[in-house]
C-alpha cells in the first residue's frame, strides 16, 4: 500500500495494535469508512472485554488475550492485513510488526492515519516535540493562536484523539500538534506548516534501540515543513536534525535562546521576549513579544517553551501582542513545576512530571537550596551527568522507587557530602514518609522539589497520581505544623 494517501478504505482489511484511547479511535473511523477491522492485543482483563464489546456493535472484530493456539492476539497478524495501525506504545521489534514485514504489509500509527483523512480544506499543523516541555509548550501555542481569534485546539499526545479531531465536525483555522518520538516513528508521510524540536536528551532508548534512532524519529517533524523549522540554540542536536530535513522551498530555519536572539532568532533582552525572525530588516531590528514575568512559571526551561510556541505562531503569522496576550493567559498542568505550599519557611515544589533527567535537571536550575525527591522507573537511563551538573543546588536528597540505587551511586561519585535518606518503602503511606525526611534535611529558604528523573509504575499508576501523593503529604505535614 506504501505510505501515499489511500483514496477509499472501503474494503481494506486494517489490523488495529492496541486497545487503548488511539487504538479504539482508530478502529472506530476506519470502520465508519467502509474497511475490514480487526483490533488485536495481548490484554484480556474487564476493561478490555467492555472496550471490546462496544466495538463489536461497530462491526469491529477484537482478539483479546491468548488464541485457541495458545499464541497471543498481539503477536499474530490476521490473515489477509492490508495495513497494520498501531498504537504508539507497540515497540518496533514487536512480533506483530516482525509478521507485518514478512507479509509486505506496512505499519502505520494513528497520526498517520489522521494526517491521511484530513480533506483538501484541512487546517495545517503546527507540531512540537522534543524530550521535555512538549505539552506544556503546544498548550502555550494553543492559547497564543487562541489570543489571536484563531479556532485552533490543542491535539496528538494530549487531549482529543487527533483521528477524531480530523474526523469531527468542528472547522479549526489550525492546530497545536503534540508528537511523540513513537508517533513520529509511525508517520511517514506528516507534512507540518511549521514544526519545532525543544530539545534531544536520552529516553525511552528501550523503545527506540539507540539514542540515534531517537534522535532520527524527533527529526522526523521537520520533513516536507513549509514556512519555518524551530530549533533550540542551546542544543545544536536541534540544529543537527533542521540542516538534516528535506523541507520546502523557502522553509526558514529560526532558533530560540535565552540569550540575546542573533537574525532568524527568538530570545531574551532585559527581560523582554524579542523575535529577530519574523520582522522587517532583521539584521538591525527587534520586535518586542511579552516580558519574562508574562511567562507562568517563569523558570528558565519555562521561558525556552514560551519562546519556541511564539516562534511557531509568528511562523503562521499571529500580532505580538496575541502572543503576549496568549502567554499570560496560559496556565500550566498540574504536576509541572506546581508550587504546593510553604510548611516552616520551606517552599514544596510538585514536578513529578519530571520522568527523566533531563526534565530533572531543568527543574532542579529552577531552584537553590533543594532537597531533592527522586527516583522510579530509570528507563535505561544514567544519572551521573545530571548530579554532576546538579550538586552545587542540593541541601539533601530522599530517594524512592526501584532504581534508586542507580541515582544513589551517581550521588556518592559525583555528590559524596550531600546527605542521602534512602527509602525501601513502597506502601501507599511512603510518600507521607519521603515528605517527613524532605522537611528534616530543608531550611528555612529551602525548595523541597519533587523531580524524580524516572517513571512512576513501580509504585503509582502515573505521574500524575505520584504528584497527587506528594500534595497531599504536604497538606498532610502542613496541618501537623499548624
Amino acid at each position: 500500500m506504501g505510505s501515499g494517501q489511500v483514496t477509499s478504505w472501503q474494503g481494506k482489511n486494517i489490523t488495529v495494535a492496541g486497545l487503548g484511547v488511539s487504538g479504539i479511535s482508530a478502529a472506530r473511523a476506519l470502520a465508519g469508512l467502509g474497511a475490514v477491522v480487526t483490533v488485536v492485543d495481548n490484554g484480556d482483563g474487564d476493561a478490555h472485554r467492555a472496550r471490546a464489546a462496544e466495538l463489536a456493535e461497530l462491526g469491529v472484530e477484537v482478539r483479546l488475550g491468548h488464541l485457541a493456539d495458545g499464541a497471543r492476539a498481539g503477536d499474530v497478524l490476521p490473515e489477509g492485513t492490508d495495513l497494520v495501525v498501531t498504537s504508539p506504545g507497540w515497540k518496533p521489534d514487536s512480533p506483530l510488526f516482525a509478521a507485518a514485514a514478512a507479509a509486505g504489509v506496512e505499519v502505520v500509527g494513528d497520526v498517520e492515519i489522521a494526517w491521511q483523512l484530513r480533506g483538501p480544506e484541512a487546517a495545517p499543523w503546527l507540531a512540537i516535540t522534543g524530550t521535555n516541555g512538549k505539552t506544556t509548550t503546544t498548550q502555550m501555542l494553543a492559547s497564543i493562536l487562541k489570543a489571536a481569534g484563531l479556532k485552533t485546539a490543542a491535539v496528538g499526545n494530549i487531549g482529543t484523539p487527533i483521528i477524531d479531531v480530523v474526523l469531527g465536525e468542528e472547522q479549526y483555522d489550525v492546530l497545536a500538534v503534540e508528537l511523540s518520538s513513537y508517533q513520529l516513528h509511525w508517520a511517514p508521510s506528516l507534512r507540518a506548516h511549521s514544526a519545532a524540536v525543544l530539545n534531544l536528551a536520552p529516553d525511552h532508548l528501550d523503545w527506540h534501540g539507540s539514542m540515534e534512532a531517537y534522535a532520527a524519529d524527533k527529526g522526523r517533524i521537520y520533513e516536507g515543513n513549509t514556512v519555518a523549522c524551530v530549533y533550540n540554540v542551546a542544543d545544536p542536536a536541534t540544529e543537527a536534525l533542521v540542516v538534516e530535513a528535506d523541507v520546502e522551498e523557502g522553509c526558514r530555519a529560526i532558533g530560540f535562546t535565552l540569550g540575546a536572539p542573533g537574525p532568524s532568532m527568538l530570545g531574551v533582552v532585559d527581560g523582554i521576549l524579542v523575535d529577530r525572525a519574523f520582522v522587517e530588516n532583521r539584521q538591525k531590528n527587534a520586535q518586542e513579544l511579552a516580558e519574562v514575568k508574562d511567562v507562568n512559571p517563569p523558570a528558565p526551561h519555562n521561558i525556552a517553551n514560551a519562546l519556541a510556541a511564539a516562534a511557531l505562531a509568528r511562523a503562521f503569522g499571529v500580532a505580538p501582542r496575541a502572543v503576549r496576550d496568549g502567554l499570560r493567559n496560559f496556565r500550566p498542568d498540574a504536576h509541572r513545576v506546581a508550587y504546593v505550599d510553604e510548611v516552616a519557611g520551606v517552599t514544596y515544589i510538585d514536578d513529578s512530571k519530571a520522568t527523566n533527567t533531563h526534565a530533572a535537571e531543568a527543574s532542579l536550575a529552577a531552584f537553590e537550596p533543594v532537597v531533592w525527591i527522586a527516583g522510579g522507573l530509570a528507563k535505561g537511563a544514567t544519572f551521573d551527568e545530571l548530579v554532576q551538573k546538579s550538586a552545587k543546588q542540593l541541601r539533601g536528597v530522599v530517594l524512592i522507587g526501584a532504581d534508586r540505587a542507580l541515582i544513589a551511586e551517581a550521588l556518592a561519585r559525583h555528590a559524596p557530602e550531600v546527605p542521602v535518606v534512602d527509602l525501601e518503602r513502597t506502601d501507599t503511606g511512603a510518600m507521607l514518609a519521603v515528605v517527613r525526611e524532605a522537611a528534616r534535611l530543608a531550611e528555612p529558604g529551602d525548595t523541597v522539589l519533587l523531580a524524580p528523573a524516572c517513571a512512576s509504575m513501580d509504585m503509582f499508576a502515573n505521574y500524575n497520581k505520584r504528584g497527587d501523593a506528594f500534595a497531599d503529604a504536604v497538606r498532610e505535614l502542613a496541618a501537623e505544623s499548624a
